[in-house]
């Protein structure tokens, strides 16, 4: 799997961003699902990575910078051709390279509650991300949980 820096609107990637999208707002109550779409992922303090086999889309994933020191895990999503073949741990992988190299000590995540979100919880704590009190401007809620990775001892 190769990971590469991507444009949100390429057109090889919207039908995989669209389907994101939709799945976050069909599984979540209204209100409580963050994904963002091309214009939220085009934004200046995202870096948005898609994940290909060969000439094959298998997924895709971004980094939202929070502050100086931390960022958000954004968007993860593999296509179903590619699930458990290692393109959300190749998507995974290299947004917390990206988040180390920027100097980030702490990468964070919000993800949902219902069995949907089994398969990207399991990834997220296999790479070490453990439960951590809400951030930003999340507020807690029954409908979403929230993860912390701690990249470099303060």
């Amino acid at each position: 799997m190769q990971v590469r820096i991507d444009d949100p609107t390429n057109p090889a990637v919207a039908p995989l961003l669209a389907e994101h999208v939709a799945d976050q707002h069909g599984n979540t109550p209204p209100g409580f699902a963050f994904a963002l779409g091309a214009e939220g992922l085009s934004a200046a303090d995202v870096t948005f990575f898609s994940v290909w086999d060969g000439e094959t889309l298998a997924g895709m994933g971004a980094l939202k910078q929070l502050d100086a020191t931390s960022g958000e895990v954004k968007s993860m999503r593999s296509t179903a051709a590619a699930r458990g073949r290692g393109a959300g741990h190749a998507a995974l992988a290299q947004i917390i390279a990206t988040a180390r190299a920027r100097g980030y000590a702490r990468l964070y995540l919000e993800t949902g509650t219902t069995p949907a979100y089994d398969a990207a919880l399991a990834l997220y704590r296999r790479a070490g991300f453990v439960p951590c009190a809400p951030f930003g401007d999340y507020a807690a809620s029954p409908h979403n949980q929230f993860f912390m990775l701690i990249l470099e001892e303060n």
